[in-house]
């Protein structure tokens, strides 16, 4: 038998593999999955040959934006605009499709909470697009199992209270500064419009440089600006079924993600050189978690690329989570005076008129912490979590196979009439100040073993810049202002959140 014939007998049984194997995975397999949630009494949007729902859901995004609303909060419609169709026509329990995976959406907080608090293993952040990875890379929203583990510890020995608590000068240093410029703007008449959400994102950005890396900011900035490029190109493909082996290609955006990629890499690892020589008093961040991770045993350390990855992930949450709950905070307190007014006079009253919040201070602006917590109800930064069953598991009455993704509308549950009352829609602080009703009813940070650690720092900075506005300008919602949330990975203005100050 002559090479060729070998060969090509070889490519025939290939391609006759690979053409069976994807007729099991996109015909075989939904069509299975399909009659076993049926069998539940689960129903759903039609599934569609190869691509499921993905084209109607990319349809239903794109009308949302399309379209500006009221400045009120009843904004589910915008931001889950296919959750929110879907959940009239089937119920708040329906299954749709990504591709050939079920996509099971559940607005239980029982179930929520039952998913979220499991420690088994049972429940696993779903694999990420191979082209949206690069934003987090092997960080710890998207590791699991041991390499998690690992990761986790060294992080919140670096994000504990009592490091935060020496942060709060920084903090204080770079609001200042903001307010200044925002001061100068404003002249001698002292009043002044400006885009407070592209103010936010240059304010938190610098603070998580400097307290990353201390006197290394700059770069810092540097990797910033490389990664708000990056997230234009991971949310489009977050949005569309992924063909294996296509990030390989050299197209014009995959070029684009490579040399981003590349860019960033390189300068993160610049800067953990620089913390090379670091000790338990290390002012930023990575010099921690460089300290944190030699003291570690040797089984338990992690490699610079793996530091590299927390870093990606430090970078773009911290920065993206408090500079869009200080957009949203002031615009609810630009349209609702009556709470403004209370803010202020707790920040004077705990405060002074002049001096800057403190670490102990922090803990007593109660009126400011309900708000806080009340803006990240209606607004939170992240609107749904996603999971996937990692083995056939029994969740409620619900039989899910190995591989059902699991999609978490958190804020439709932020949003509920059933745990908020009649008014849930509706800027009410004071519903804060009593206790919780249920666990998964409010989770801006998520609970379980998978809590966000940073938690801490994106409080305490949102709270620190809150107080010293509130000390200094009166606000209210400009005219130019388009009410319009969005959900570009965090939840967002999409036309900007334009205010108007005026100086005390």
């Amino acid at each position: 038998m002559s090479l060729l014939l070998i060969l090509l007998t070889a490519f025939s049984a290939y391609l006759i593999f690979f053409i069976l194997r994807s007729l099991h995975t996109l015909f075989w397999v939904p069509w299975r999955l399909d009659l076993h949630f049926q069998r539940q009494g689960l129903s759903g949007p039609p599934r569609r040959p190869i691509f499921g729902n993905t084209g109607e859901i990319q349809e239903l995004i794109a009308k949302a934006k399309a379209e500006s609303m009221p400045f009120v909060h009843e904004i589910v419609h915008r931001a889950l605009p296919f959750y929110y169709q879907w959940s009239k026509l089937y119920g708040k329990m329906f299954v749709f499709w990504f591709g050939s995976n079920a996509r099971v959406a559940i607005a239980d907080p029982d179930l929520i909470k039952e998913v979220l608090l499991n420690t088994s293993g049972s429940f696993e952040r779903v694999p990420l697009n191979p082209l949206s990875k690069q934003l987090f890379g092997d960080g710890l929203p998207v590791i699991e199992g041991e390499m998690w583990s690992r990761h986790r510890r060294i992080a919140i020995s670096a994000f504990n209270m009592e490091r935060v608590k020496g942060w709060v000068p920084t903090i204080v240093a770079s609001t200042r500064n903001m307010l200044e410029k925002w001061e100068r703007v404003g002249g001698e008449k002292g009043e002044f419009e400006i885009d407070v959400h592209e103010a936010f994102q240059d304010f938190t950005a610098d603070i998580i440089s400097k307290t990353a890396f201390g006197s290394s900011f700059e770069e810092g900035r540097k990797i910033f600006q490389l990664q708000e490029e990056q997230v234009v190109l991971v949310l489009q493909a977050l949005r569309s079924v992924y063909i294996p082996g296509f990030r390989f290609l050299p197209t014009k955006k995959n070029i684009r993600r490579w040399r981003l990629e590349k860019e960033i890499r390189q300068s993160l690892r610049k800067l953990i050189e620089l913390n090379g020589e670091v000790s338990e008093n290390s002012r930023n961040l990575l010099g921690l978690m460089v300290f944190a991770n030699k003291n570690q045993e040797e089984k338990d350390r992690v490699g610079v690329e793996e530091i590299i990855d927390e870093c990606k992930t430090f970078y773009f949450a911290g920065k993206e989570t408090t500079a869009n709950l200080l957009t949203w905070t002031l615009l609810l307190l630009a349209l609702h005076q009556e709470w403004q007014i209370k803010a202020r006079e707790e920040v004077i009253n705990v405060c002074g008129p002049h001096d800057s919040p403190d670490s102990k201070s922090l803990s007593q602006l109660k009126i400011v912490g309900m708000i806080l917590d009340e803006t990240f109800r209606l607004y939170p930064p992240s609107p749904m979590l996603m999971r996937e069953a990692r083995r056939d598991i029994k969740l409620g009455t619900l039989h899910l196979p190995t591989g059902t993704q699991i999609y978490l509308p958190l804020m439709a549950v932020h949003h509920s009439v059933e745990m908020w009352g009649q008014d849930a829609k509706s800027f009410n602080p004071l519903r804060f100040s009593e206790k919780r009703k249920h666990l998964a009813a409010f989770v801006p940070f998520g609970i379980g073993p998978r809590i966000c650690v940073g938690q801490n720092l994106a409080m305490a900075e949102a709270k620190i810049a809150l107080a010293m506005i509130l000390q200094r300008f009166s606000f209210v919602v400009s005219p130019t202002y388009v009410h319009a949330p969005v959900h570009m990975i965090t939840m967002q203005p999409q036309y900007g959140a334009h205010i108007v100050f005026q100086k005390i």
